[in-house]
């Protein structure tokens, strides 16, 4: 059946507590994928999430780490590996906002810990999984950007530029890995309702959402649709990409 044609993938989903990495992660599993959670130990909405994929039949795994932190990373992914053996399917989409600074008064602290979550995090992540993709000679990595990184963002010039910077990652990534039949691709999300964007200053967005062709915000279920499909076979001449899900931002 079309809705599980990803049984005996392995996914690891980044960032999978709230929000669009909540919403892959569900998705992936309602497909078949066996999905591994990872956020901040502490967090405890991991937990909903994975009761919520057990509860509907699905097979998840907690992977908890600070993503910026290269042994901790290596830890939770060595447990998806002893559970399961291989990943085929990685999602970065672990990010934060930062604090809506200028670049004036943004300190060099503040500068670091959105480039380390944001884009450090992904080439972290992204050197284990491909270690298990090239032996099986299969992969799919799908990196969570924003439109801030295709058309800037006043106010935000450190996750504009950390989101730019995985772009230019997924791109470059992608004519590296091509030939062992791994695709990397990046989707960039508008103003989409979750708890981080909630954290945007009203103007910004009610300016953006301006300039909006459908003149609304998305859901995370929407950018979660697109992820899914692009971890599939169905999409496996796709590479490379950098998808809009913007409702159509001019």
């Amino acid at each position: 059946m079309a809705q599980k044609e990803l049984s005996g993938k392995i996914s690891l989903v980044t960032g999978s507590a709230r929000g669009i990495g909540r919403a892959i992660a569900l998705k992936l599993a309602e497909m078949g994928s066996q999905v591994a959670l990872n956020d901040l130990p502490d967090n405890s909405s991991a937990d909903e999430t994975l009761q919520d994929i057990l509860s509907s039949g699905g097979e998840a795994m907690l992977a908890p780490a600070d993503i910026t932190n290269s042994q901790a990373v290596k830890l939770a992914f060595d447990m998806v590996l002893e559970k399961w053996g291989k990943i085929d399917i990685l999602v970065n989409n672990a990010g934060i906002s930062g604090k809506n600074n200028v670049l004036l008064r943004t300190t060099e602290m503040d500068w670091d810990t959105v480039l380390d979550t944001n884009l450090r995090s992904a080439f972290l992540c992204t050197k284990l999984a491909l270690r298990s993709m090239l032996v099986q000679n299969w992969g799919r990595i799908i990196n969570m950007a924003s439109v801030a990184g295709l058309l800037g963002n006043m106010g935000r010039v450190d996750y504009a530029s950390s989101k730019g910077g995985l772009i230019a990652f997924t791109r470059s990534l992608a004519a590296e890995v091509g030939s062992r039949n791994i695709t990397v691709n990046a989707i960039a999300p508008g103003i989409i309702d979750t708890q981080m964007s909630a954290a945007v200053p009203q103007e910004a967005k009610d300016f953006i959402l301006s300039r909006t062709a459908l003149k609304r915000s998305g859901k995370p279920q929407d950018a979660a649709e697109l992820a899914a499909f692009l971890a599939t076979d169905r999409a496996g001449y796709i590479s490379g990409q950098v998808i809009a899900v913007d409702g159509g931002i001019t």
